[in-house]
């Protein structure tokens, strides 16, 4: 498969955040960027479809409805 490059401006703070994950997955920073896309376009596809994105607490049963645009 063909790579391409690509120049992504951050914030300090997004920045931050992509180094955190980064260390804590031991992963490279394009790495837990290519997997945070999977997840999206995951997410995505399901929410089209008319599913719903819930995360549950398993201590509590809380559970929290994540709303997307």
């Amino acid at each position: 498969m063909a790579k391409r490059t690509m120049t992504l401006n951050l914030t300090d703070a997004e920045m931050a955040v992509l180094g955190q994950l980064s260390e804590r997955k031991d992963l490279t920073k394009t790495a837990v960027l290519r997997q945070a896309l999977r997840l999206y376009q995951a997410v995505d596809a399901r929410v089209e479809k008319g599913d719903k994105l819930v995360f549950e607490n398993d201590d509590t049963r809380e559970k929290a409805e994540l709303m997307l645009i």
